[in-house]
């Protein structure tokens, strides 16, 4: 079970989302022949991922950063600039675009960190943009917790994709990271579940200021959770514009 697409429309163009599309993808293929030689990749990693052993011994910190933009596979790249595509553009239209590429790296440093916590003597390095991604998807159900969210479903050889509101989608995502994060070993290599979990909260965290400036619950109740049609927010503040004094 997993999101596939949204039905809330942005208000404007979501450049910041596409960059960071554009700069993970970019970064993946040009990394791409590393995979092939296994010391020059365990060297890539040791400059560039996330390893916690480095930062109990007092260096690597530029990894928090940079680990954010390499993955280990096409599923990883693909899975990740999925969910940034669902859910980037929503939030970057209320924060505006340097507020949330500032959001993006904060979740994504903070998301590490967590990481980092829960086992900071592992020698395995991590890659990913989950945790950042992680704070676009806690920022969003802060904001659009009825927004409507297809998944789809599997069950053995039926598909089924099925419109569900997104405090649903994503908490069920949530708590499945919690589960799975009690029951993995954190200094073993796999997911970072406990990334994913501290980049979700990092994310409603960093987002709550916008959804105060926007009217807290009033702008639940304004807009029902869900981001109103471009078009719509158009009409309605075009009757809000003052009187002008003609020289």
């Amino acid at each position: 079970m997993f999101p596939i697409r949204d039905h809330n429309p942005s208000g404007r163009t979501p450049f910041v989302t596409y960059a960071l599309i554009a700069i993970n993808i970019a970064v993946f293929v040009a990394t791409l022949d590393l995979a092939n030689d296994d010391r020059a990749l365990l060297s890539f990693y040791a400059d560039y991922a996330l390893v916690p052993s480095f930062l109990s011994e007092g260096f690597g910190y530029t990894g928090l950063l940079t680990s954010m933009f390499l993955h280990g596979g096409w599923m990883h790249i693909g899975g990740n600039m999925l969910y940034l595509w669902i859910f980037g553009d929503n939030l970057e239209d209320k924060m505006g675009h340097i507020r949330f590429a500032l959001f993006y790296l904060a979740a994504g440093i903070l998301a590490g960190l967590v990481h980092y916590y829960s086992a900071p003597f592992s020698n395995v390095p991590t890659v990913g943009a989950s945790g950042a991604i992680a704070g676009v998807m806690g920022g969003y159900i802060l904001l659009f917790p009825r927004a409507k969210v297809d998944i789809l479903l599997i069950i053995v050889i039926i598909f089924k994709i099925i419109p569900v509101p997104a405090w649903i989608a994503l908490a069920g995502w949530f708590a499945m990271q919690i589960w799975n994060g009690l029951g993995a070993d954190p200094m073993a290599g796999g997911v970072a579940y406990w990334a994913h979990a501290g980049g979700f909260v990092a994310g409603a965290a960093l987002a709550l200021p916008t959804f105060l400036r926007l009217g807290g619950p009033r702008f639940w109740s304004q807009t029902h959770g869900i981001p109103p049609h471009p078009a719509a927010v158009y009409r309605r503040d075009i009757t809000r514009v003052p009187r002008i004094k003609r020289k």
